[in-house]
């Protein structure tokens, strides 16, 4: 092939140019993200039943759904949340790759067969099944500029005129309103009731009966009469409007023609429908609406499509009302990409400058530089029809093929300039001898590298994901730059460059005349050096025995990990206050933490969730949103880490309150936090408390330990609770069934929603719940009447006494089981690998009957722990078999893989020193190195070989080889050293991820260098010698490998 381009160089032009056209119609059809889908698909079950306990609703909701769902196709795990405020919420998580749609439907149909046994207000508060992420991607707010709106009137146009458009947004999974819309709310007066012989109950009788519609039907209809003329319809105004026409609703005729109405006993008004959440957008109430990412949407261009439906929906705002986007995930997305595209240039430029210190000639130097885009180019293709999109994975990957890319076209420019110094020929001339000398190399290292990556893409699950970005990523740049190597930059190397005299480089002044000398005694003194080490090869064989038991040693004690944790540009902070507080309470917390958080000079923006957050929904819970300014604006004193430790450390000293600030996790979905997620989960029917008994030794131990800090319950605490106990043989005897004490209940505390009435084009709710001072103590519970079968009021104080107690303000469930969440984070000095070892060693110590599962992140990384050692075995074997079948010997293969424990030393060594965990990055970074390894051997190797089939003896073409391969083998290490260099010492955006897999790449290539050079020589001759034994059995197995010696003529 190299023949036919070299003849043709436009032919070779013309394909690489088709290459670039492809690749950049490719680029702007392929989508932009972060990361790739990572996260496990979910669907989510949300339900509410108003008055309920968390108990009532895990036993008579949650458990029926959940069993439902187990044995659901491809479901992974599911977690439940049944809490005080009557709301269940079930998170179902799906393996990766499950079509969501197929399994909502399988979920719809499974809920549809246990909607029978769940209660009635259940069913009529309606069972949400959505397709979403967990992740927040971005809370738009609502403002009313001139103050004449309040939270309601602002949810209420939130509703109306946003919440649908943003829901038909490709790419929304879920759109919730942290704020309420309007409803008719029938403030009932308990005692104007007893005061008419009227309970509860009568209210949501009467207004259920006159506010209904009515299918009056029409006059004229089919079948008429012969001579009927006209047909009309007959309406009928059933459906009521108005507060106004609410209060006149009939409660009681009496004989004397004197009525009771609605207006009588209760406050009728239009105010909101839920009072349990509210938004501040930087200390002043607003109307929030969170927008979170359906399961396959791509986060920029759904951000981006949000914005423009924003700005297109403000031109019909009236004046008085404004919207900002004040929390947004898209910007770390932005600036990551950016910054690796800046990585991946000065990538390039250092590989310039490194080709041009060893080439010193601007034709030699751009015929290496011209493969990169036309390789990174064919990449993209391959990436748009794989249906990859451009994110930070395969941008690392294209960052690492840099320097990669430059090898084989290097080898073949250095080869070439080499002939025509030494031998004097033309540049053709020069080429076509290259070529043939090196071929065989170039297509011997690309079978090499594409088989180290191959592996990574056959990875199932969630890392299966990440591995697979990287591999097609490389295997596609790698095969693009062997190709140009053996078509363009033949054809290039003999048109564009000019001839030189021998010795040329030696002649040169300057600091090119010193560089050169300086490179050729090395490479004299690395021949002599060679020398001596080939003919000692037993004392090196047992240094590097010793350099593996240490390697084994560093390798097993290198703590584990996940993915590093980045600055993202936002924090979260959980507040909490007494279990039993009420709003005013906690509002009074928040302000402290908004006021603080004003005077911080990173942070930009503050949307508070009231009665919202990851731990849990409340009146006594919020959550913050703290979007933080550029990078660029902040110091390491305003970091994100830095930011959410001086949180954590300043506002601990707040009364009455727990305040939690986190980072998010480096991968959305995978956890609310960057912490570890763990389930302790009640296996053995020991029951609520003694569930909590277990958390709490845990907890209390975890907190104890040297390895982990901030370990605590992800849900909200016990609380006080009050236990109506009734007397069931007291209300009998009253007359009284226990479904009207509880309809009166739920009614008077837990609000009733009764049907809905018309409301300025919307059907709304109407709701009755007893008015605010007719619930604020337990004494007014007593004082609720209900009638028993004669009609008579019977007062609760007859049959019903109060007691106080703890109880749960949620219930929560793993896999079926009850169970705990518990968070935490590993200290200072340790990593999320130490931390998951540790709290397993603890959790062996709890009684018997409480199990575990790890979840979010934590899981991932045990998945991707157990992996790892498996993809870096199958990597070398797969190399191992590569080189077999190429060479047809079994002694080259091992030779140059006795060379991939070197590059993992230093991968090694620099993780450790720069305090980097056994993670993906890491796994990434080793078996890149195992190519880049076995690359250097080769082309030592391949020479060598060449050289013994032309004659020479074992140690005499070992030295030649190395003598030879030295300069090339500096080179494109070095190349590819300063390729690298920038991601290593990356920061901002992306930095941490970049400085992980940089650092371990670099580390592991300077050892390749340095080691490689030395030892690959002495594996070559040691496996030679041991396969052999004698000379002369060194000679048959050479025979046998290489094919007879050529013969020495005498002269």
């Amino acid at each position: 092939m190299p023949s036919f381009f070299i003849d043709r160089p436009i032919f070779a032009w013309v394909v690489a140019l088709f290459i670039c056209l492809i690749g950049a119609i490719a680029i702007p059809l392929l989508p932009i993200a972060q990361y790739p889908i990572i996260a496990p698909p979910s669907i989510s079950i949300s339900t509410s039943y108003p008055g309920a306990s968390p108990e009532n609703l895990y036993n008579s909701v949650t458990r029926l759904i959940e069993e439902e769902l187990n044995g659901a196709s491809g479901i992974l795990n599911f977690e439940s949340t049944s809490d005080s405020l009557g709301q269940v919420e079930i998170i179902a998580n799906f393996v990766p790759g499950t079509d969501t749609s197929a399994a909502s439907v399988e979920v719809q149909n499974r809920i549809k067969r246990v909607e029978a046994r769940l209660p009635r207000a259940v069913i009529q508060q309606g069972i949400l099944i959505e397709e979403a992420s967990s992740a927040v991607l971005q809370i738009i707010t609502l403002n009313s500029t001139d103050g004449s709106l309040d939270e309601v009137g602002l949810g209420d146009f939130m509703i109306r005129n946003v919440l649908g458009e943003i829901r038909r947004i490709p790419g929304v999974g879920r759109a919730t309103l942290y704020s309420t819309e309007r409803s008719l709310r029938v403030w009932v007066d308990p005692a104007k009731l007893v005061g008419y012989g009227l309970t509860a109950d009568d209210v949501n009788k009467a207004i259920a009966a006159q506010n209904a519609q009515v299918a009056s039907g029409s006059i004229g209809a089919e079948p008429s009469t012969a001579n009927q003329r006209t047909s009309s319809l007959v309406l009928v105004k059933g459906q009521l409007s108005s507060p106004d026409e609410f209060g006149a609703i009939i409660l009681r005729a009496n004989p004397d023609g004197s009525t009771v109405r609605l207006r009588d006993v209760a406050r009728i008004e239009v105010g909101g429908l839920s009072y349990q959440f509210n938004t501040r957008l930087n200390g002043k109430p607003t109307a929030g609406l969170s927008v979170l990412l359906s399961p396959t949407g791509n986060a920029l261009a759904t951000a981006s499509a949000v914005e423009e439906k924003m700005k297109e929906l403000s031109r019909f705002f009236p004046a008085n009302i404004s919207y900002e986007i004040p929390y947004n995930i898209t910007p770390v997305v932005e600036a990551s990409i950016k910054k690796v595209l800046s990585t991946l240039v000065e990538a390039v430029v250092l590989v310039f400058v490194v080709m041009f210190l060893f080439l010193q000639n601007i034709r030699y130097t751009i015929i290496p530089t011209i493969v990169v885009p036309v390789a990174l180019l064919g990449a993209c293709t391959t990436l748009l029809l794989a249906g990859y999109s451009i994110n930070m994975l395969s941008m690392f990957g294209m960052v690492l093929a840099v320097g990669i890319l430059v090898d084989d076209a290097i080898v073949v420019v250095e080869n070439v300039e080499r002939i025509m110094a030494e031998e004097g020929l033309p540049p053709k001339e020069a080429t076509r001898k290259a070529m043939s000398q090196i071929t065989g190399a170039i297509i011997g290292i690309t079978l090499v590298l594409m088989a180290v990556f191959v592996p990574m893409a056959f990875f199932p699950g969630s890392v299966g994901i990440i591995y697979r970005q990287f591999s097609v990523t490389m295997v596609a740049a790698i095969g693009f730059s062997a190709f140009l190597a053996l078509s363009l930059t033949p054809a290039l190397c003999a048109t564009l460059l000019k001839p030189v005299a021998a010795g040329h480089g030696h002649a040169r002044r300057g600091v090119f005349g010193w560089f050169n000398r300086m490179l050729e005694g090395g490479k004299e003194g690395y021949s002599r050096t060679v020398a001596f080490s080939i003919k000692r090869t037993g004392r090196l064989m047992l240094v590097y025995a010793a350099l593996l038991v240490g390697l084994s040693w560093a390798f097993i004690n290198l703590p584990g990990g996940f993915l590093p944790v980045d600055d993202q540009g936002f924090v979260t902070t959980d507040v909490q206050t007494p279990s039993d507080s009420s709003y005013p309470r906690t509002e009074a917390v928040i302000e402290k933490v908004e006021k603080y958080l004003a005077e911080r000079p990173g942070v930009k923006d503050v949307t508070f969730l009231t009665g919202f957050s990851f731990s849990g929904q409340g009146m006594n819970t919020a959550q913050a949103f703290i979007t933080l300014k550029d990078w660029s604006e902040r110091g390491p004193k305003d970091s994100a880490a830095a930011i959410v430790a001086d949180i954590n450390r300043d506002l601990s000293s707040i009364r009455d309150a727990k305040i939690s600030a986190l980072q998010p996790p480096p991968i959305d979905n995978l956890g609310n936090s960057s912490g570890f997620s763990f389930r302790l989960q009640d296996r053995g029917q020991k029951g609520y408390t003694a569930l909590m008994r277990a958390a709490d030794q845990l907890i209390t131990e975890a907190n104890a330990s040297p390895v982990l800090q901030k370990v605590y319950i992800e849900g909200l605490p016990e609380a006080g609770v009050v236990n109506l106990v009734i007397d069931r043989e007291k209300a009998g005897a009253f007359g009284v069934t226990f479904e009207d004490i509880n309809n009166t209940i739920s009614t008077n505390l837990g609000s009733n929603y009764i049907n809905d009435f018309p409301n300025r084009g919307r059907m709304q709710r109407v709701v009755v719940q007893a008015d605010s001072r007719d619930r604020m103590k337990t004494e007014d519970i007593l004082n609720y009447n209900v009638k028993n079968s004669r009609g008579q009021l019977v007062p609760f104080s007859s049959f019903a006494t109060i007691e106080w107690a703890r109880g749960p303000t949620q219930i929560a469930g793993f896999n079926y089981y009850p169970a705990v969440r518990i968070s935490g984070e590993a200290k200072p000095g340790f990593t999320s690998g130490d931390a998951i070892a540790e709290m397993e060693k603890l959790a062996g110590r709890l009684p018997r009957g409480f199990g575990y599962e790890w979840t979010g992140q934590s899981l991932q990384e045990k998945l991707s722990g157990s992996q790892a050692p498996f993809l870096l075995g199958l990597s070398v074997f797969v190399v191992f078999l590569c080189l077999a079948a190429l060479y047809e010997s079994w002694t080259i293969p091992l030779a140059v893989l006795l060379t991939v424990p070197l590059g993992v030393t230093g991968a090694v060594i620099a993780a450790m020193l720069r305090g980097l965990p056994n993670d993906v990055y890491f796994t990434v970074g080793l078996i890149t190195i195992i190519g880049l390894a076995a690359k250097d051997a080769i082309l030592i190797i391949e020479f060598a070989k060449d050289l013994r089939k032309e004659g020479k003896p074992l140690l005499d073409a070992t030295i030649e080889a190395c003598r030879l391969r030295f300069r090339p083998i500096l080179m494109t290490g070095l190349a590819f050293i300063c390729g690298v260099l920038p991601m290593a010492i990356a920061h901002g955006a992306g930095g941490a991820s970049q400085q992980s897999l940089g650092t371990v790449v670099m580390g592991g290539m300077i050892a390749v260098v340095i080691l490689a050079l030395l030892m690959v020589p002495v594996f070559f001759v040691s496996v030679q010698r041991v396969l052999a034994g004698d000379r002369e059995k060194v000679a048959k197995a050479e025979a046998e490998a290489y094919g007879p010696p050529a013969p020495v003529r005498s002269t």
